[in-house]
């Protein structure tokens, strides 16, 4: 397996594994994961990929150890943690508590880890979300309830969220989600300019095509890393296509390398 060399590491995997329903779906995974760049990482369906996602978020009690920006995950405080990583679930799970609040408070909540307990959003709180809301293109929204909103809005709506925490490190589980492909597009420009920003991203993609826009690439299946390598490199390219058993071929089109069905 290729491992990507670079500077600084955001988030390391040693050993990793982990268990769900008392199955094993993560074994002993090495990964380290780039800092300043956009990491995608792609499988078939059971591959591991959200789970590994959740380990390295610390959502998910594991085995080995997780290391973030060279320090071990389990001695950061919660606090701490969630000032340097924000996270986005799968389509939105887990929100359906949040239906009642407005656009703009559930783009707040993003800003809890900068806030002394019950204090008053701060100017910058209110600068970072609207910078958040204007960047997802749900500004116009503020004062709807998330529960009226499209299954589209509302990805939009806690992605901005998850911009508003202003975190080094933005880990994101099928960003993409109910997204038609404008704003498809609109996310893949926004995580172009969080590296350009010096911050770190790493998305679970089953959408080939913005997976490959990434910087780098791990590619799962069974729950193991099968392959860890730069996006433009043919050793991906031809791991990508091993792990969809050849149904997709990678090509170079328009400038861009696109999955293309075999």
């Amino acid at each position: 397996m290729e491992r990507v060399v670079a500077r600084g590491i955001a988030l390391e995997a040693r050993q990793v594994s982990a268990s769900l329903a008392r199955t094993e779906v993560l074994h002993g995974i090495d990964l380290a994961l780039a800092a300043g760049r956009w990491t995608s990482i792609v499988g078939p369906n059971g591959a591991g990929k959200s789970t590994l996602l959740k380990v390295l978020a610390g959502l998910l009690p594991y085995r080995g150890e997780v290391r973030l920006f060279g320090q071990p995950l389990d001695a950061i405080s919660g606090r701490a943690r969630a000032r340097r990583l924000s996270w986005l679930g799968q389509g939105g799970a887990g929100e359906g508590s949040a239906d009642d609040l407005v656009v703009y408070d559930v783009a707040m909540l993003g800003r809890l880890p900068h806030q002394r307990w019950l204090a008053a959003p701060s100017d910058a709180d209110r600068a970072a979300v609207e910078r958040a809301l204007r960047s997802t293109q749900a500004w116009e929204w503020g004062g709807r309830p998330l529960g009226q909103l499209s299954g589209g809005e509302r990805q939009r709506v806690l992605l901005a969220r998850a911009l508003a925490v202003e975190a080094e490190l933005l880990l994101m589980d099928e960003p993409l989600a109910n997204l038609d492909p404008p704003h498809q597009a609109d996310w893949m420009a926004s995580a172009r300019a969080l590296v350009a920003e010096g911050k770190t991203v790493v998305s679970v993609l089953h959408e080939l095509n913005a997976a490959l826009a990434a910087d780098a690439m791990v590619v799962m299946a069974k729950g193991r890393v099968l392959h860890h390598g730069r996006c433009d490199d043919s050793a991906t390219h031809q791991a990508l296509e091993a792990v969809f058993d050849c149904r997709v071929t990678v090509h170079r089109v328009a400038n861009q390398w696109l999955a293309v069905p075999h």
